[in-house]
């Protein structure tokens, strides 16, 4: 008798499985009953995801990110220029939407991360507000 672990809706079974020989019977073999070894398979860990690219680190000055995937239609701001809070720096197109992308304080323009056609991800830089 061989024994085998089957796993069904969760729960786990231990099963014992015989090899008879041929033979014209009519009567169906006997089969040994199904006990339960436990109700849930432990969780597994999924092992974090490494960054595919890495970011510049910016030690001063407030980044701004792009909120979603899509395509810089426009830059209204330049380096070194004196912004509000509130003002449009850039408009991003994504998912065939227009999304102005302003100022979240008074402050200078540090550096702008992206040019226009520029296609972006979520989360990649595309100005640094400097104080």
């Amino acid at each position: 008798m061989k024994m085998f672990r089957v796993v069904v809706n969760g729960s786990e079974y231990k099963v014992g499985i015989e090899e008879l020989p041929e033979e014209n019977s009519t009567q169906p073999p006997q089969l040994p009953a199904l006990s339960p070894v436990s109700t849930m398979p432990e969780p597994q860990k999924i092992p974090k995801k490494p960054e595919t690219a890495a970011q510049p680190t910016v030690t001063t000055g407030h980044i701004l990110t792009s909120p979603m995937p899509g395509t810089i239609i426009s830059v209204a701001v330049s380096d070194g220029a004196i912004v509000s809070k509130g003002q449009t720096l850039l408009i991003l197109e994504a998912m065939k939407m227009e999304n102005e992308i302003k100022a979240p304080r008074d402050g200078t323009i540090g550096e702008v991360k992206v040019s226009q056609g520029t296609s972006v991800n979520a989360g990649d830089i595309l100005i640094v507000l400097s104080p």
